[in-house]
């Protein structure tokens, strides 16, 4: 009896994961929203900030792991960082992440996503999911999404556009600004990014 009581838990874990989305449905579904919104909202097409950080904050945010992409980002400087500071870069690097979608939500316009053919086997906790974007008159464009399996389920970490990681390519100049100002110069620095610029009268 012990031993039954003892295996309801692992039971009850392994029901939840079995229940979860697959990484591939996470990205099918988070996509196919994202397009649809675009598509049926003039502010959107418009690039309107307050219409994309609630569109961004309702359908993409919680499927993004920001503190494993903030820790790739910053590599070794990340050892660097206080318990307080790490909260306060994982913050800024979502809101970095705001400020990409505000630029480029446009561009969603028109086009349609191909999930390509997932290659995963089963126990594996760490996948990239492939995609294409495509746009008439245009050449595809290759989105693959890193992802890796937490307790909420399957998150994204990073992003590649045509090969480049979105996350590996400000590691450079988070180094650079680290050696010269240290951790809170970096949190400066991508806190005048991050902030929206100010409307003149």
């Amino acid at each position: 009896m012990k031993k039954i009581l003892l295996a309801f838990p692992l039971l009850f874990a392994l029901q939840a994961t079995a229940a979860q989305p697959g990484p591939d449905e996470v990205v099918r579904q988070v996509t196919d929203e994202v397009m649809q919104s675009v598509q049926k909202s003039e502010a959107l097409k418009a690039g309107e900030r307050e219409a994309v950080v609630a569109l961004v904050e309702e359908k993409v945010l919680p499927h993004i792991d920001f503190r494993a992409a903030a820790r790739i980002a910053l590599g070794r400087d990340w050892r660097l960082a206080t318990p307080a500071q790490r909260d306060a870069l994982v913050q800024q690097f979502q809101g970095m992440l705001l400020r990409i979608y505000t630029n480029a939500i446009g561009s969603y316009r028109g086009q349609t996503m191909q999930v390509q053919r997932l290659n995963m086997k089963p126990g594996d906790t760490d996948v990239t999911v492939r995609n294409r974007y495509l746009q008439p008159g245009k050449p595809p464009v290759a989105v693959d999404y890193a992802m890796h399996l937490t307790p909420q389920g399957w998150k994204i970490y990073d992003v590649i556009v045509e090969g480049v990681s979105l996350v590996l390519t400000y590691r450079s100049e988070f180094s650079q600004i680290v050696q010269q100002s240290g951790i809170d110069g970096l949190l400066k620095r991508l806190a005048e990014k991050n902030s929206p610029p100010t409307v003149k009268p």
